[in-house]
């Protein structure tokens, strides 16, 4: 029972950290019809400028210098680099695969390619017991975050002005504009609030796995995808249902069949999910 009870737990942060990642590339794609593969570089823009910064500021206001880092690089990479083509899909792609590439060759000229260890709050270093399980802190903080993480963004989209932009550009971005709303302002924020919600896991995913590399960002990205795909492009729900479902799948296989078996079992989750439902779990099903 406590093994499962771990397990269980540690999946559900392991999701919570997909989920926050997800969350904004879902947003990015719904709106703008991005697929903005150098999202794993504002996870590694957050994480790195907490490490560095924490020895100055104290770890609370590191964290916060880190989202407003990775926020402020994700709109000046809208702004700078994908405005200009988002009617031009193949350009996107290479951009944002060149920049994610050229993110982690700066950032390993700047501080190595070596891991370093990644500074956290005491309380996550402890261990609480849940049904005779021992489970780290760390995994009640990065479910807290996500809870309210996901909280947040609902009502962001419900009840304020941008939000009803952005829900209306994610079901008909032609109509948005038919109707003379610019929505370029309601991109440059999407692409702010998937930074920021990308540093915050890049710094609770340091906590984490007690480091972080160059190279961090781009291999939870691939799981990210998979969420997205999994929940259905645009939908911030369908992201945190996936993400659940993917990252404790994950564990359980991980622990109970061969090594490695657990990212087979996530592909093979996803190609399921593309061949009964390619919308994805809360996507609207293709009509003829």
């Amino acid at each position: 029972m406590s093994t499962v009870v771990l397990l269980t737990l540690t999946g559900l942060g392991l999701a919570a950290l997909y989920f926050l990642i997800a969350s904004g590339l879902s947003l990015v794609f719904g709106l703008a019809g991005v697929l903005n593969f150098a999202h794993g570089l504002f996870l590694s823009v957050g994480a790195y400028v907490t490490w560095w910064a924490e020895p100055h500021l104290g770890l609370p206001l590191a964290v916060l210098a880190g989202v407003v880092a990775a926020a402020a690089t994700g709109a000046l990479v809208e702004l700078a680099m994908i405005r200009p083509l988002y009617t031009r899909h193949t350009e996107q792609v290479l951009v944002t695969v060149g920049l994610s590439l050229a993110g982690v060759a700066l950032l390993q000229s700047i501080w190595g390619a070596d891991a370093r260890v990644f500074p956290s709050f005491a309380f996550t270093r402890n261990v609480t017991t849940v049904l005779g399980a021992q489970v780290p802190d760390d995994r009640f903080l990065l479910i807290g975050a996500a809870v309210l993480v996901l909280a947040g963004l609902l009502a962001f989209l419900r009840f304020t002005r941008y939000g009803l932009v952005i829900r209306a550009g994610v079901e008909n971005r032609n109509m948005v504009k038919a109707l003379g709303i610019d929505v370029r302002n309601a991109f440059t924020l999407v692409f702010a609030i998937g930074g920021a919600l990308a540093g915050l896991a890049g710094i609770l995913g340091g906590m984490y796995f007690t480091s972080i590399s160059p190279g961090q960002g781009g291999s939870l990205l691939i799981f990210a995808f998979i969420v997205v795909v999994i929940g259905g492009l645009g939908s911030v729900t369908g992201s945190a249902v996936a993400a659940v479902v993917v990252g404790v799948l994950q564990q359980f296989v991980n622990y109970y069949g061969v090594s490695g078996a657990g990212d087979v079992s996530v592909v093979a989750l996803l190609a399921i999910v593309l061949l009964l439902r390619p919308a994805g779990i809360a996507g609207k099903a293709a009509t003829a």
